[in-house]
């Protein structure tokens, strides 16, 4: 077990070797039996977080504060027009300024092709740990959650599980790449097969399809894709139906929105849940685009884990948060 994470970056699970993430799932654990009987710690006492929010949120914010409060430390909340980033100030004095108050910076930055080159300019010159709340390329604090979650279920031995990642159709907006793809970058290194349905508009980015294939390769396990919705709930044990724009193809939101409204029958429904295993699992970061992207029989029925899966975003971001400030 690999424990020296003191000062750590987490910008994605990438940087991280399984022997870490797994000490993070170890802990990640042993808080949430800790929490289930009212016990909190002092970990993180004298301890401050600041979270700085380019885009709205609900269970990261959330998650991100109430996990410093049990912790025993504070979260400072900080929207961009309420700083000097709204006056130009850039990412390296942000991170040198901020680095010296504060024991962890903490953003949320989707805009694509900015959010995620900020969070290494801000690493570059920050003496404290950077964490991405969710950025254009990555969201790697939700992907943890996920992970606990399959585990939970399954055992932590997830080797030969076929876990399907398909786009829905969700035409309210055009909605970030990081999901799916912190998804085929995770499971293929704890042994999933992993199979990636889309419509030909909707590939993700193809260095992050590199590496996951990649990843696939050195852990002996499959990395498939299709543009067949049906090949991802096929015999899956895990299903995360999940919307995401066609920001590879084009970055026009109106030309965005027609394609995503070009495929209303991509959505998770009772037919398609029948084609997975009889234990499957039916999983959605959230909000999900009720009626669009899934059918209340689904998000709402015997497979759904969704509202767990919620709850242990505060767990693991416990435990990371426990293990790098």
């Amino acid at each position: 077990m690999e424990t020296r994470l003191k000062g750590k970056h987490f910008i994605t699970t990438q940087d991280w070797s399984v022997q870490e993430l797994k000490t993070l799932f170890t802990l990640a654990r042993q808080l949430k039996v800790e929490y289930a009987a009212g016990k909190f710690h002092k970990i993180l006492e004298g301890k401050s977080l600041g979270m700085i929010f380019f885009d709205p949120s609900t269970r990261t914010r959330t998650s991100f504060e109430v996990a410093m409060t049990q912790l025993g430390g504070h979260s400072i909340f900080f929207a961009p027009n309420t700083m000097q980033i709204s006056h130009g100030e850039g990412a390296k004095d942000t991170a040198k300024v901020l680095s010296g108050y504060l024991q962890g910076i903490a953003v949320r930055f989707c805009k694509y092709g900015e959010g995620n080159r900020y969070l290494n300019e801000l690493r570059e010159h920050s003496k404290v740990p950077i964490v991405n709340m969710q950025c254009d390329v990555y969201h790697p604090a939700q992907i943890l959650a996920d992970y606990l979650t399959i585990t939970e279920h399954f055992g932590e031995n997830t080797r030969g599980l076929k876990i399907g990642v398909s786009w829905t159709s969700a035409p309210n907006y055009v909605r970030p790449l990081s999901v799916p793809q912190s998804l085929i970058l995770l499971m293929t290194r704890f042994g999933l097969d992993v199979t990636l349905a889309h419509p030909p508009e909707f590939e993700l980015m193809p260095h992050i399809v590199d590496q996951a294939r990649k990843n696939a390769e050195e852990a002996g396990v499959k990395f498939e894709i299709s543009h067949k919705m049906e090949d991802a709930f096929e015999d899956a044990d895990i299903v995360v139906p999940k919307s995401w724009g066609p920001l590879v193809h084009t970055q026009d939101e109106a030309e965005g929105l027609k394609l995503i409204e070009k495929y209303p029958d991509w959505i998770a429904d009772a037919k398609r849940m029948a084609l997975t295993k009889p234990h499957s699992l039916y999983m959605h970061p959230l909000p999900a685009d009720r009626g669009k992207e899934v059918t209340p029989e689904v998000i709402d029925g015997p497979h759904s884990v969704v509202y767990q899966e919620a709850e242990n975003r505060l767990h693991v971001q416990k435990a990371l948060l426990s293990l790098i400030m």
